[in-house]
């Protein structure tokens, strides 16, 4: 990038977390907890279309998982009606958005980063009282949502220069990127302000305006990320914010002729859903849909026999039980050669037992997962792997808590093997060497994360080769992805490969002109 167009810009850092164990940080956490239920609770928060409040054709309640029965605020029914109205709206607003100067937009970009900051205990709170994210989980994305606004306002930058082409005698050439129109932005709950405000900001950064669904589940984060983006001067027309059922928000979005994009994170079975329908063109439909999908993952750590066992062990813990295993990139499986194969299940099994159960508010280790379905779905994985596997540690849990859990002897054809289960459960299997595990860590229809093992190189430099994944980790964990370094996306059933936060993210959202001029 262009010294001219880094002007201002300081060199990227990604955003330090904060430090809970010192007590006057730890405080005033606790003391935010306070101030958003003074704040939130108990209030009704309204659509947002062609830049106002709108209310719905009814309510539904947010609740707190940590606590049956608490409801802490409530979300409007949005009407097919108001979809058209919001597909209407940005499309209006994209006129003037997609010739905005990128400028504007990194500068956006830029004080929504700074209002963030100040108020990052805030949004910590709001999300663990909605998705049961301890104070270090939601800590974590608050402040990789402040990378992202970093991020996003140098590739808005970048991708304004457009890129060189090889000249021509008797011709000025250059080739540009323009925006699409409008994108849908179809969010999951268990990150719901870095994933969506991801997608989004992608679309804004690239001229195109959102209309942005997140998860009936956590919908303050995102309505509080939009609502920062206009105090910073996002025009509030350029997002549209629609809250709903599947049957007004699901398949009818996606199918809307007026929506250019859809960029979705989310189950394979509903990615794969958009993916066809998307591809279906619809009456007054002037383009092919583009779609963008990340689709979880059933995510392997490799060890070998040379690696360092307790550095292994501590990023598997890590990575497999934090935040109940409710991460696409989650390790859900845990291959390792046969000869340091007891040991390594020893010490894992060792760190699991310490994690203590308890309340996400008051920052324990392990939570509750979002919803007591999810946790009977994950019960169901657990009776049925009594039967084909070895129960290592856990299995139990009552309503929406679930113990973390360890399987071993999983083989090649167990679903625990196979299947993402989206929660604190993790097979270990048996491998005759570390080839062989290798290929076993690529026997998944998923390719979204792994971790290897090893402290040969040749074994590393395999590693890098060989194993089929769009994120790679040697020698540490497989979660924790930062934006802006560690690009994040994957291979096969788990999505398109748009590498958010990365160097060709924007390409995306963006449609390429090229212009030759005679002279």
């Amino acid at each position: 990038m262009s010294d001219t167009l880094m002007a201002g810009f300081l060199p990227f850092e990604h955003e330090p977390y904060f430090d809970f164990a010192r007590a006057e940080v730890a405080q005033a956490q606790r003391a935010a907890f306070g101030q958003v239920r003074e704040r939130y609770v108990g209030r009704t928060f309204d659509l947002l279309i062609g830049g106002e409040p709108a209310q719905g054709d009814g309510t539904f309640a947010v609740c707190n998982p940590a606590v049956p029965g608490e409801a802490l605020w409530h979300f409007q029914n949005a009407t097919p009606a108001q979809l058209g109205q919001a597909v209407a709206g940005a499309q209006a607003a994209f006129e003037t958005w997609r010739f905005s100067d990128p400028f504007q937009r990194a500068s956006i970009f830029k004080r929504a980063a700074e209002l963030l900051r100040a108020r990052r205990m805030e949004f910590n709170a709001v999300m663990t009282l909605e998705n049961a994210k301890n104070w270090a989980e939601a800590d974590g994305e608050v402040a990789e949502s402040v990378d992202h606004f970093e991020v996003f306002a140098r590739e808005a930058l970048r991708w304004a220069q457009g890129k060189a082409v090889y000249p021509m005698q008797g011709e000025h050439v250059t080739t540009v990127y323009e925006p699409l129109g409008v994108v849908a932005v179809i969010s999951p709950w268990n990150f719901p302000s870095a994933i969506p405000l991801g997608m989004a900001l992608g679309a804004l950064a690239a001229g195109n305006t959102v209309i942005w669904k997140p998860a009936a589940e956590t919908p303050l984060s995102s309505l509080l990320m939009i609502e920062l983006l206009f105090e910073a001067g996002l025009p509030r027309g350029a997002v549209q914010f629609l809250t709903g059922s599947d049957e007004v928000l699901g398949d009818p979005l996606v199918d809307h002729p007026g929506v250019r994009m859809v960029a979705f994170t989310g189950s394979k079975e509903i990615g794969c859903r958009i993916m066809e329908r998307a591809a279906k063109v619809r009456g007054g439909q002037r383009w092919l849909k583009r779609v963008m999908a990340e689709m979880g993952g059933k995510d392997p750590t490799v060890v070998c026999a040379d690696a360092d066992l307790e550095a292994a062990a501590q990023g598997i813990v890590a990575s497999a039980f934090g935040y109940a295993g409710q991460k696409c990139s989650a390790c859900s499986r845990v291959i390792a050669e046969q000869s340091v194969y007891d040991g390594l299940l020893r010490r894992v099994t060792e760190l699991t037992a310490e994690l203590r159960a308890g309340l996400p508010e008051d920052n324990a280790a392990v939570g509750p997962v979002i919803h007591a379905a999810s946790a009977e779905r994950i019960r169901g994985y657990v009776a049925r792997g009594r039967d084909t596997a070895r129960l290592v540690l856990g299995g139990g849990g009552e309503g929406a808590f679930v113990e973390p859990t360890i399987f071993a002897d999983v083989t090649q054809g167990d679903p625990l093997f196979r299947e993402e289960i989206f929660g604190p459960v993790l097979s270990f299997t048996p491998a005759r060497d570390w080839e062989h595990a290798i290929e076993l860590a690529n026997d998944s229809e998923y390719g979204l994360t792994a971790a290897f093992y090893s402290r040969d190189p040749h074994k590393l430099s395999e590693a890098r080769r060989r194993l089929h994944v769009g994120n790679l980790y040697l020698n540490r964990k497989c979660t924790g992805a930062m934006s802006g370094t560690h690009a994040f996306g994957g291979y096969g059933m788990s999505g398109t490969n748009a590498k958010v936060g990365g160097p060709d993210y924007l390409f995306w959202f963006l449609q390429t002109k090229t212009v030759a001029q005679r002279y």
